[in-house]
């Protein structure tokens, strides 16, 4: 009996290495970057467009679409997938 338990709670602990914990690390991650967004960052929304962030609060952005100065949208940064910093080489 007590064997049984032993191969369950190992079972268990190998669930939660293999799910649980690189889950909870790409929510670190995302939760990190979108912590540090700043006004000139180039960012990629979850809808596939490119643009750059014109003003940045608690929960939402201003992001500027294109080359138009008047496409400016304001989004939740939830929305945003991946930011790029001005300056830095990928």
């Amino acid at each position: 009996m007590l064997s049984i338990i032993i191969v369950y709670a190992v079972i268990l602990g190998g669930f939660w290495f293999l799910l649980m914990r690189p889950q909870k690390k790409e929510q670190k991650r995302i939760k990190l970057m979108l912590s540090e967004l700043e006004v000139g960052d180039t960012v990629l929304t979850t809808s596939g467009f490119y643009g750059v962030i014109i003003d940045v609060q608690e929960e939402d952005v201003v992001v500027e679409f294109g080359n138009n100065k008047n496409c400016r949208i304001p989004m939740q940064k939830e929305a945003i997938s991946r930011v790029e910093k001005p300056g830095a080489e990928n």
